[in-house]
C-alpha cells in the first residue's frame, strides 16, 4: 500500500500538469473600475462569439481551453480595445488604469510583453509617428504573432489603409514563419480588398435581403450617400455601428445596407427586430466566406465602406464620426 500511494500521487500530478497545458489563463487588476463587465472576442478563432468577464473589487480572472497561439480582443466599457495573445499552458497578468487604457501592461509571455513595450513606445506620439513605429516593430519581430496584429491594426483595418506596405510586411513575416497559414489568408484578403479601394466605383452585385428585397449595386450607385456595414451579433463595436447607422437611416443621412457574418439568419432576424433596425440587412450564413463580402472586398469585421454618387469615398468610418455628421445636419 505504501508503494501504491506515491504512484497515485505522481499520476495525479502528471495528469494535472497535462490538463493545465491545454489552457490559457488571464488574471488582472483594474484601477478606477471596481465592478463591471469586459467583453472578449477573437479575430482568429481562439473563442467563438462574444464572451464576458466579470470585474469584482477591481479584479478579474478568465480561463479557456487553448491548443494554439492566438489573439483575444478585450472590449472595455469605453469601447476601447486591447489585444491579449494566448498560448497553451500559459498565464498572464494584466494591470491597467481604466482611465488610461493605452498604458495597459500585460506580463507573463513574450508576445504580451512585446505588445506592452510597444504600447509604451507609442503612448504619446502622433498618428504618423505611431505608424512608423508599427512598421519598424514588424521588421524587428517578423516571427511574432504581435506583428500580425499590428499589420492588421495599422495597415489593413484602418481608415487610411496601406495595402502595399501591408503586403510587403506580410511577406517579411512569411519568411520568418513559412508554415503560418494565417499569413497566407491575410494575403488573399488583401487581394480581395482591392475591389473596395477608395476612388473606385461600387462593384455590381445582386443580393436578396432578410426582408425579401432584392438590391443591386447599380441601384445603390444611384443614391447620393450609401453606407455598407459588416457586423456580427458577438462584436460589440459593430453592433454600436449598426445602431448608429439606424439613426442615420431614420434621419435620411444615408441609405444603409448591413451584412451580418453570423451563421444563423434566424438569430440575426431576431436581433434586428429587437433593436428595431429599419434598414435592409443580408445574412447568407456563410460568415466571412459570403459571396457579397468577397465582391465588395469586405473580408474583415467590423468593416464598412461609404459610397457617394456611386464611388467609394471612405472605409472603416467610426460610429463617433457618423454621429458627429448626423448632429451637423
Amino acid at each position: 500500500m505504501k508503494r501504491i500511494l506515491p504512484l497515485i500521487f505522481f499520476s495525479l500530478l502528471f495528469f494535472s500538469c497535462r490538463n493545465s497545458n491545454g489552457f490559457f489563463k488571464m488574471e488582472g487588476r483594474l484601477l478606477h473600475m471596481n465592478q463591471g463587465e469586459l467583453y472578449l472576442y477573437s479575430p482568429d478563432g481562439v473563442i467563438e462569439g462574444l464572451d464576458t468577464i466579470k470585474v469584482e473589487a477591481g479584479r478579474f480572472a478568465f480561463q479557456i481551453p487553448c491548443e494554439k497561439e492566438g489573439t483575444l480582443v478585450v472590449v472595455f466599457p469605453n469601447f476601447s480595445t486591447q489585444p491579449i495573445f494566448t498560448e497553451p499552458g500559459e498565464e498572464v497578468n494584466v494591470k491597467a488604469d481604466a482611465s488610461h487604457l493605452r498604458e495597459i501592461e500585460v506580463k507573463g509571455t513574450e508576445a504580451n510583453e512585446l505588445m506592452s513595450d510597444f504600447r509604451k513606445q507609442v503612448a504619446s506620439v502622433s498618428p504618423p509617428e505611431e505608424r512608423k513605429f508599427a512598421e519598424q516593430f514588424v521588421k524587428d519581430h517578423p516571427e511574432s504573432i504581435v506583428s500580425r496584429y499590428i499589420v492588421n491594426r495599422y495597415f489593413i483595418l484602418n481608415s487610411t489603409p496601406d495595402y502595399k506596405l501591408a503586403l510587403n510586411l506580410i511577406k517579411e513575416m512569411q519568411t520568418a514563419q513559412p508554415d503560418n497559414w494565417e499569413l497566407e489568408r491575410m494575403k488573399r484578403q488583401l487581394r480581395t480588398m482591392k475591389n473596395a479601394t477608395v476612388g473606385l466605383n461600387l462593384p455590381q452585385f445582386t443580393v436578396k435581403t432578410l426582408g425579401g428585397k432584392t438590391i443591386t449595386g447599380n441601384e445603390l450607385r444611384r443614391n447620393h450617400m450609401v453606407i455598407i456595414n459588416v457586423w456580427a451579433s458577438w462584436d460589440y463595436n459593430s453592433l454600436e455601428m449598426q445602431r448608429t447607422l439606424n439613426e442615420a437611416a431614420r434621419k435620411g443621412y444615408a441609405t444603409v445596407l448591413g451584412i451580418s457574418i453570423d451563421a444563423s439568419p434566424k438569430d440575426v432576424r431576431r436581433l434586428l427586430k429587437a433593436d428595431d433596425i429599419i434598414f435592409e440587412n443580408v445574412c447568407d450564413g456563410q460568415m466571412l466566406d459570403g459571396k457579397l463580402l468577397q465582391t465588395l472586398g469586405l473580408t474583415t469585421m467590423p468593416d464598412n465602406i461609404v459610397v457617394k454618387n456611386g464611388k467609394i469615398t471612405e472605409r472603416r468610418v467610426t460610429a463617433n464620426t457618423i454621429r458627429q455628421r448626423i448632429n451637423n445636419l
